[in-house]
C-alpha cells in the first residue's frame, strides 16, 4: 500500500526527525549525527548544532569535545561526527566497486576509467601512503607533499593554483579517513592527525546501506537518484546496498521511499511554529529534491550558490523564508544581515534576533547585530 503525503507534511517529518523542535539535550542524542555536519565554510557545523540544541557551543569547544570529530567523509567534504563512529564509517563510505570509485572521483575518475588505471587501486594505494606519512598532527600541505612523493605517480597531476604536482585533491580528501586520519582543526592551516587504534584501510565497502537508511529517514521520503547524489555516485550503484526494509510514499504523486519504522511519524507530522537560522550544507538543506524544500526557482539560486559565499537559510514555521549572511565586525561584535523573501511578521523578526544570539554564541562573538535587507 502506497501511503501519499503533502510537500509540507514531508518538510514537517525531516524538521522533527533532526531535531530543529531542539527537543535533544546534548549533542549525543541528535539522531541527525549518522549523516554528520558538514563544516563548510570552518565554523557552520556548530551554527548547525545551536540550531537544534537548547545550549549554543561555540565551535573552539566542539573542536575541544573529544567525543566529536571533524573528518574529510561524504563527497571529501569536511564533517563533524561522532568520534566513535569513524571506524565504521570509514568501511561504510568505501566505493562499493570499481564504478562507483571513478563516480566518487567525478572527472579524474573519468580520466583513469579511459587511462585503463584503477580507481579502487588508487584510493588504496593513497590511503597507504597517507597512513605512513601522518604519525602525529601535520599540516594539509605538509601530507600532501609526502604523499605525493610516496604514492605511485598516476594519482598525482599538475595543479595550476598550486603552480605544481600533487596527489588529486579528491582522492587525497576520500583516503583520509580510510587511512585513519581525522581533522585536528578546518581552518588554515588545515591539519590532519592520526584517529587512536585506527583500523585497517577497508578492502572493501562494509555498512553503506546504514548510510542510505540515514538519508531516507533524516531526508525521505526520497528516491535512489537523491542518496546517490548524496554519497557522490550514480544511481544504478545504490541498488546493491538499497534497504528492503522501506515504505513506499507518494509526495503529491512523485513515488519515494521511508524506513518502514518512520512512516508513522511520517503521517503525524505538523509544521511546528519555530524560527532557525540554519547555516550553509547544514543538514536539513543537504536533501537532493531542493524543488521541495523551495520551490521558487529564482529563490533556489539565491540559497544554493555553490561553495564559496553560499548563504544559510532562514527557516520559519516549516519553510525557507529568505537567506543569511554573518561576518565579524572587530573581534566580538557579529553583524547577522537577513534577507527575506517576503514581508517577515514582527513575531519572526523578534524571533530572528534571538536566534542571532545562538549564532554569535556559536561564533564566539559576545555582541550581535541584525540587519533586515530589502
Amino acid at each position: 500500500m502506497i501511503t501519499e503525503v503533502g510537500r509540507k507534511q514531508v518538510l514537517a517529518y525531516r524538521a522533527a526527525a533532526q531535531g530543529l523542535d531542539r527537543s535533544a539535550r546534548t549533542a549525543s542524542r541528535l539522531g541527525v549525527f549518522d549523516l554528520g555536519f558538514q563544516d563548510t565554510p570552518a565554523g557552520s557545523a556548530a551554527i548547525g548544532l545551536a540550531a537544534r540544541l537548547r545550549e549554543a557551543r561555540s565551535n573552539d569547544a566542539l573542536i575541544a569535545d573529544e567525543s566529536l570529530a571533524l573528518a574529510w567523509t561524504f563527497r571529501g567534504a569536511p564533517h563533524l561526527h561522532r568520534r566513535a563512529d569513524l571506524p565504521e564509517l570509514a568501511p561504510a563510505l568505501w566505493p562499493l566497486g570499481e564504478d562507483d570509485a571513478y563516480a566518487r572521483l567525478a572527472a579524474f575518475g573519468s580520466d583513469m576509467k579511459k587511462a585503463g588505471r584503477s580507481a579502487l587501486e588508487a584510493q588504496s594505494e593513497a590511503a597507504k601512503a597517507m597512513r605512513a606519512v601522518v604519525a602525529k598532527p601535520m599540516t594539509k600541505g605538509d601530507v600532501s607533499g609526502a604523499v605525493t612523493k610516496r604514492a605511485p605517480d598516476y594519482v598525482s597531476l599538475w595543479c595550476r593554483s598550486c603552480n605544481c604536482t600533487h596527489i588529486h585533491e579528491q582522492l587525497f580528501r576520500l583516503s583520509a579517513l580510510p587511512a585513519g586520519l581525522a581533522l585536528t582543526t578546518n581552518r588554515s592551516p588545515v591539519m590532519l592527525s592520526p584517529i587512536d587504534g585506527r583500523p585497517r584501510i577497508p578492502r572493501k565497502a562494509a555498512g553503506t546501506e546504514s548510510l542510505v537508511r540515514a538519508y531516507l529517514t533524516f531526508l525521505g521520503p526520497a528516491t535512489e537518484s537523491e542518496v546517490a547524489s548524496f554519497l557522490g555516485t550514480n544511481r544504478p550503484l545504490v541498488g546493491p546496498v538499497w534497504p528492503d526494509d522501506l515504505s513506499e510514499v507518494s509526495i503529491d504523486g512523485k513515488r519515494a521511499w521511508l524506513p518502514r519504522t518512520n512512516l508513522s511519524a511520517l503521517k503525524k507530522a505538523k509544521p511546528g511554529h519555530m524560527v532557525r537560522l540554519l547555516p550553509p550544507y547544514d543538514p536539513y538543506l543537504q536533501a537532493r529534491d531542493r524543488g521541495l524544500l523551495l520551490e521558487d526557482k529564482a529563490q533556489q539560486k539565491s540559497l544554493w550558490r555553490g561553495v564559496l559565499g553560499a548563504p544559510g537559510a532562514l527557516f520559519v514555521d516549516g519553510e525557507i523564508t529568505g537567506v543569511w549572511r554573518a561576518k565579524m565586525a572587530g573581534k566580538k561584535r557579529l553583524v547577522v544581515t537577513v534577507d527575506a523573501f517576503g514581508s517577515p511578521t514582527r513575531r519572526a523578526k523578534t524571533a530572528v534576533e534571538k536566534e542571532a544570539e545562538v549564532v554569535a554564541a556559536a561564533r564566539g562573538a559576545s555582541d550581535v547585530e541584525v540587519r533586515f535587507g530589502s
